[in-house]
């Protein structure tokens, strides 16, 4: 058991998510001596430091002190401080072990029952399901991880029973990667281009994803996508039991969850109807999909049928992922602000037949946006961008193939507004839907989120 008492710890990265507040707090409570250190300046990270001012910390704030690298007991990394960083390089030169509130949980965690879900797109609404089915058999089911949530703060009341449900970020399995841990239960939702500001490619980025799988024993669980090239091409590393969902078909020896004619159908030794996917409150294709991993998930889990399509009928999705905001005369506003790459957007056009005003942009992850262009000339009426250099590569992209409705470019949440009452009218979908970063604009996906949610509240 790791013990923490008088133990020298450096916090790197304090953050706005969460995570940083979270890990500080445990590790505070714990009796451990901390320093917690971001390239943020206080006023940037008061709200995070505010939640921590009954605890004994000390705060290295703008700046990273090297000395604060090279004679503590442990490092924690968190989120968004990159694997490379000058600063971590200083630590493992000394030794240091460094550790993510993710491999300190892990460690430290009495249950087995883990799930880990992760994907480029749909981990947030899987897991979120995931834990609503689970925690109706089991009330005591944790959630954590990549929604904003550290498991560490509910580690003191998991027993050796209780089910732990983890979204895991690609950041969040290197961490655990590099101890050889993995959850027994996994779900890999999809690979789609993304993050290729950060990864050396897309092989590295998918690599990272394997890592949720990598180190699981013979008698683990994990599901994958079928209808995903990417994740398909996974199988062939597998060892754990496998199992697929399909919105088509699966074959004679495949073991998971399908569609045929309406209903939702787990095939194991037998096959048996779930549900019907017209009493499905979410919509679009692509959660379709997130329902048909969470059903595989919660079966192979061992959780009674009745109970996963009574909790699957009754859920209505999650914040900021095509959530329903307000219909206001007509209009219907949908908040899609974790929609940050190319591919999201697609996927939430592909969801709506009604005429849609478009509301995207922002920053560039080194993405590809052609295929995003002509879903928007195919189904947009009219186009209200962000500024910023991923807006920039999209208007290229619809020059070429010649866009000829109104586009508007923006640089605040309210001139967005400002402009799209000359637009809308009654009958019309006004979707936020990014596929770009929020750097510069908002202080991040949330916020742009948030900000969309209070200037639809204005509406009179």
């Amino acid at each position: 058991m790791l013990d923490f008492k008088n133990k020298k710890v450096t916090v790197m990265g304090l953050g706005l998510h969460g995570g940083g507040v979270s890990v500080a707090k445990f590790l505070a409570k714990k009796g451990a001596k901390v320093t917690v250190t971001d390239l943020k300046t206080k006023t940037q990270l008061e709200p995070s430091i505010k939640k921590l001012k009954r605890f004994k910390i000390k705060y290295v704030l703008g700046k990273h002190n090297k000395s604060d690298f090279k004679n503590p007991d442990m490092i924690i990394q968190n989120p968004g401080v990159p694997g490379n960083s000058e600063y971590l390089k200083i630590a493992r030169q000394h030794n240091i072990p460094i550790e993510t509130d993710l491999t300190l949980f892990f460690k430290l965690c009495p249950s087995q029952e883990i799930i880990g879900i992760t994907g480029t797109k749909g981990k947030s609404t899987t897991t979120k399901l995931i834990h609503e089915i689970i925690r109706k058999y089991k009330s005591d089911a944790v959630i954590g991880g990549n929604i904003r949530i550290s498991p560490l703060e509910s580690l003191s009341k998991i027993k050796p029973d209780t089910p732990v449900v983890l979204e895991l970020s690609s950041w969040q399995l290197e961490g655990l990667g590099k101890y050889k841990l993995s959850p027994r239960y996994a779900v890999v939702t999809n690979i789609l281009r993304d993050h290729l500001n950060t990864y050396n490619g897309p092989v590295a980025y998918r690599q990272a994803k394997e890592l949720i799988f990598k180190n699981q024993a013979v008698n683990d669980f994990l599901v994958l996508n079928k209808d995903n090239q990417e994740t398909k091409q996974m199988a062939k590393r597998v060892k754990s039991n496998l199992y697929w969902f399909s919105k088509k078909n699966l074959n004679k020896t495949e073991k998971g969850c399908y569609v045929k004619k309406d209903w939702i159908i787990i095939k194991d030794k037998i096959e048996r109807q779930l549900l019907n996917i017209k009493n499905i409150k979410l919509q679009g294709e692509h959660n379709l999909a997130n329902v048909l991993a969470a059903c595989t998930l919660t079966y192979v889990f061992g959780l009674p049928f009745e109970l996963i399509a009574k909790t699957v009928k009754g859920f209505k999705g999650i914040e900021g992922r095509l959530q329903l905001i307000r219909q206001h005369q007509g209009i219907k506003y949908y908040n899609d602000t974790t929609a940050t790459a190319p591919d999201a957007v697609i996927a939430a056009l592909n969801s709506f037949e009604k005429p849609v005003v478009l509301l995207a942009g922002g920053t560039d992850k080194k993405l590809e946006f052609k295929q995003l262009a002509r879903a928007i000339k195919k189904q947009v009426k009219a186009l209200i961008l962000f500024e910023g250099t991923a807006t920039d590569k999209l208007i290229k992209e619809l020059n070429k193939i010649k866009f000829d409705k109104t586009l508007i470019i923006v640089d605040s949440m309210r001139e967005a507004f400002s402009q799209a009452k000359y637009i809308l009218e009654s009958g019309d979908i006004f979707l936020l839907s990014p596929g770009a970063a929020s750097f510069g604009l908002f202080v991040n996906e949330f916020d742009r989120g948030e900000q969309f949610n209070k200037q639809v509240k204005k509406l009179s």
